[in-house]
């Protein structure tokens, strides 16, 4: 066993593929949609898709349904026939060396997760690369792989048993050679009820609450927009401060409108936020730059001694 500790979210630049398995049955959670069950605002596949939006094919095994990013569909068959035919199917349609296998159950995984995975397994030169869980368990539904690893796996083990239905896998991982990277929390995966309660509750605590917002919103509202929030939320205080508290919510919402009529992007947010920032810190200074010169001359004056002449 090969246990990895990742310095960093690198591997940002690495070229790869992700499949998601999403057509279980959930029997655990009485045959409710659980890919579609919200956590934060947002449905647990779009929170697995948000965090392998940077792969180049996203193949999602299940019956198709909307979703906020593009996607391939597969499905095994027959359908129900367990995570390793799924595997099987979702791996068909890729082509990249390297790939990331997701649950779609997984509402604390990110980016930076599966960045992590897919450094772990280029350093290490195995198979794969997988998450374990608190218990020390392993996660191969939260792992990178070697494409040709699995496809060797995959092949091996249909010859044997004249097919994938129904094969646990375990039987597909014993065969492979693996890098761990414990992680608690990207590993939580939601199976009971009780998970989904453990999971809702908990991410208001896990990370920033602004930015699982901001995420939820962006997603319901169809935008793809990474900006730097501190400088908007820094603005919002100067126009509470400076100007009146309900200043704060439509400062921010000008700025958006400008921002979008300048193009959008992150540039023309900074942009927009940089003048508005620079009008709400000069609004309490407008009296003080208004000097009177007859107040001038009074106070300059009163230093001259009565019935003398100053001149």
């Amino acid at each position: 066993m090969t246990s990895y500790e990742p310095a960093g979210a690198a591997g940002a630049d690495v070229v790869y593929d992700a499949v998601v398995l999403a057509g279980g049955a959930a029997r655990r959670l009485g045959g409710a949609d659980k890919p579609g069950v919200r956590v934060g605002g947002r449905a647990l596949l779009e929170r697995v898709l948000t965090a392998c939006a940077d792969a180049r094919t996203t193949v999602v095994v299940a019956d198709p349904r909307p979703t906020a990013r593009p996607v391939t569909w597969a499905r095994e068959d027959p359908p129900g026939g367990g995570p390793v035919a799924a595997l099987g199917a979702g791996l068909s349609p890729t082509a990249a060396p390297d790939v990331v296998v997701l649950s779609a159950d997984l509402p604390f995984l990110t980016t930076d997760t599966v960045r992590r995975l897919l450094t772990a397994l280029r350093a290490a030169g195995t198979d794969g690369a997988l998450l374990t869980d608190a218990d020390g368990r392993d996660q191969p539904l939260v792992a990178a792989y070697r494409a040709s690893a699995l496809r060797r796996e995959l092949t091996t083990l249909a010859e044997e048993h004249h097919g994938l239905t129904g094969l646990p896998l375990r039987r597909l991982t014993a065969g492979l050679h693996l890098t761990r990277v414990p992680d608690p929390v990207a590993s939580f995966d939601c199976d009971t009820w009780d998970d989904i309660a453990a999971a809702r509750a908990r991410i208001r605590e896990h990370g920033p609450v602004l930015d699982e917002w901001i995420s939820a919103v962006k997603d319901e509202l169809g935008i793809e927009l990474d900006v730097d929030t501190g400088v908007l939320l820094d603005l919002a205080r100067d126009a509470a401060h400076n100007v009146a508290r309900p200043g704060a919510p439509l400062t921010t919402f000008l700025v958006g409108y400008a921002a979008a009529q300048a193009g959008g992007g992150p540039e023309a947010v900074a942009e927009a936020a940089r003048k508005a920032t620079a009008l709400a810190l000069a609004w309490p200074d407008e009296d003080a730059s208004d000097a009177k010169p007859a107040d001038a001359g009074a106070a300059g004056d009163s230093g001259a001694q009565p019935g003398t002449d100053a001149g």
